[in-house]
């Protein structure tokens, strides 16, 4: 009997056709295929219709899905493998060792793109290389003198930014834009001033509120502060303690202690300290 697949005899996969096998080799770099006799399952599933191509495939799209009904088309998609290679590779292989194939007549014309020769004229001027300038004009779209210095600006690091750009020669680009009329260049950097104008008067009233919240909210802090320690100094008086000289200091007279008060606050801080779960409860 022909083969109908091939085997991995690195992992025992079986693939249906030699495209599948370079494939599983690119994926794997496995390289070991033989012809083999065992057909490659196709499990339909009587549900959703999807095919599996083994049993352990059929298993996870159950566990997946809650399908458990298959039908065993193997046998009306099985047929002898080929081994002949892709039409694709072939020509490829052709093409390489030169013993057929167009490719010379095949291959695209590229062209310089046009671009905007007013301003490319401006850009040599500013003593940009030919090159670079129109590089800077094609990718900035001829949209103006600026925007391609720019474009330089960003890229002068580039690998490339010397190189002429090349583009096919019938791509359909279309005419490049026109530059901005002096005029209109005016509006322009007007306009572009006009904006950056009001983003920075934007920028400098949310500072300001910023700043206006922080003020608030220091005040309050200050605010609530002394009136915590007007508090604690009103207790303190109503529990007899009197200023000294100065006012920066507050003591309790000795005729105002009482002995017993102080007695049993002692004994339920020693009862306390003695307690082995003290500091646990």
């Amino acid at each position: 009997m022909a083969g109908v697949s091939l085997k991995c005899g690195d992992c025992g996969a079986l693939l249906k056709s030699v495209e599948e096998a370079q494939e599983h080799a690119e994926l794997t770099s496995h390289s070991n295929f033989a012809e083999s006799t065992e057909a490659v399952l196709n499990l339909v599933c009587t549900t959703c219709s999807k095919p599996c191509r083994s049993k352990t495939e059929s298993d996870l799209h159950t566990k997946r899905t809650g399908h458990t009904e298959f039908v065993d088309k193997t046998m009306e998609t099985v047929k002898p493998i080929s081994l002949e290679a892709p039409k694709a590779a072939a020509m490829e292989i052709d093409n390489i060792d030169g013993s057929s194939g167009s490719g010379d007549a095949s291959e695209v014309e590229m062209v310089v793109p046009g671009v905007d020769k007013n301003i490319l004229e401006e850009l040599e001027g500013m003593g940009f290389p030919k090159a670079r300038a129109t590089r800077a004009l094609h990718y900035s779209g001829n949209a103006s003198l600026e925007a391609a210095v720019n474009w330089v600006v960003e890229h002068e690091n580039d690998p490339d930014v010397d190189e002429m750009p090349k583009v096919p020669a019938n791509s359909n680009s279309g005419p490049p834009k026109p530059a901005l009329t002096p005029e209109e260049v005016k509006i322009k950097a007007q306009e572009l001033r006009e904006r950056a104008r009001k983003k920075k008067e934007e920028e400098e009233k949310r500072m300001e509120r910023e700043r206006e919240k922080e003020r608030i909210r220091i005040g309050k802090e200050l605010l609530e502060a002394k009136r915590i320690e007007e508090d604690n100094e009103r207790k303190r008086l109503l529990c007899g303690f009197e200023k000294m000289e100065g006012g920066e200091f507050l003591f309790l007279p000795r005729d105002k202690i009482d002995p017993a008060v102080i007695n049993s606050a002692g004994t339920e801080l020693n009862s306390a300290i003695n307690n082995p779960f003290f500091g646990v409860l």
